[in-house]
């Protein structure tokens, strides 16, 4: 099982996520990086934690790639 990018403790500066991009969010569409920043306050959101990417993407968490 995965872990849940809506809660704030499963994610860290330097993993791997997939996005959802603002603009795709109508789609559905993923983006994959690699977090730089967490921008949510709260410990978990129910649409995905808020991340900025290393190449400065922003969007909101929908999956943590393991391993």
């Amino acid at each position: 099982m995965s872990k849940s990018g809506q809660e704030r403790k499963n994610i860290q500066a330097g993993i791997e996520v997939d996005i959802v991009l603002k603009q795709d969010q109508r789609s559905g569409k993923t983006t994959r990086g690699v977090v730089k920043d967490i921008l949510t306050n709260s410990s978990n959101h129910p649409h995905g934690i808020k991340v900025r990417l290393q190449d400065g993407q922003v969007g909101r968490v929908k999956a943590i790639i393991e391993g």
